[in-house]
């Protein structure tokens, strides 16, 4: 007599739970590769043995034929202090230095005092050693 037995080994496989894994790793990693920012500019940093990656809200690039860059956005020199203030906006907050190695310190001072004046602190930004 051939009796149907009650306990049935399922042979599927629910891809549910491995999608919805895979889906956080994927949003994992695109959010911590949007912490590492470089500067879009063509500026040689200098390099330091302590050099640490900061959340940058706004970045002043001077690069080797002087010119300055306030997010990427070309400025003049009179210019800088209200393109600084606009970027901001009256919170304080954080103002990262991409200075060439070529560009002397005098520059880097001028730009790291009008961020002081208007109460951002100033990081400047380099290159590991290797």
């Amino acid at each position: 007599m051939n009796i149907p037995s009650r306990n049935k080994i399922s042979t599927d496989f629910n891809f549910s739970s491995i999608a919805d894994i895979i889906f956080l790793l994927l949003i994992f990693f695109m959010l911590t590769s949007t912490f590492v920012t470089p500067s879009g500019l063509p500026v040689s940093l200098p390099s330091s043995k302590a050099s640490s990656i900061v959340m940058q809200k706004v970045s002043v690039t001077i690069t080797p034929d002087l010119k300055y860059y306030v997010n990427q956005n070309l400025t003049s020199v009179n210019d800088l202090e209200s393109a600084l203030s606009s970027q901001l906006s009256g919170k304080e907050g954080v103002v990262v230095l991409n200075v060439d190695k070529s560009v002397p310190v005098e520059y880097l001072v001028r730009v790291a005092g009008i961020a002081t004046a208007l109460k951002a602190k100033v990081t400047i930004a380099t290159k590991p050693e290797k």
